[in-house]
């Protein structure tokens, strides 16, 4: 008897489930840097208003802390993902 193989229908499947946690993670990056931007619990907004390039400053710190959270929601929908598939 064959191996059974595995049907050609998950893979697609699989990557959608990657996008949908892409796109969490970014969604959430988002609203964290807002969070923490606007209400300025930590003084983060007055250090960004005192920068040489205010506006640069934000656009990296955004940036950063949106693809940090992207990196990680992806690559543990990754980790569940697999996990699920044994």
């Amino acid at each position: 008897m064959p191996p059974k193989r595995r049907s050609a229908v998950a893979k697609p499947a699989i990557l959608i489930e990657l996008a949908c946690h892409t796109f969490m993670g970014a969604t959430l990056g988002l609203g964290f840097a807002f969070a923490l931007t606007q209400l300025d619990a930590f003084g983060i907004s007055t250090l960004i208003e005192h920068s040489l390039d205010p506006h640069i400053t934000f656009m990296i710190f955004v940036g950063v802390l949106t693809l940090s959270f992207t990196v990680g929601a992806t690559l543990t929908g990754f980790v569940f993902t697999m996990m699920e598939e044994r």
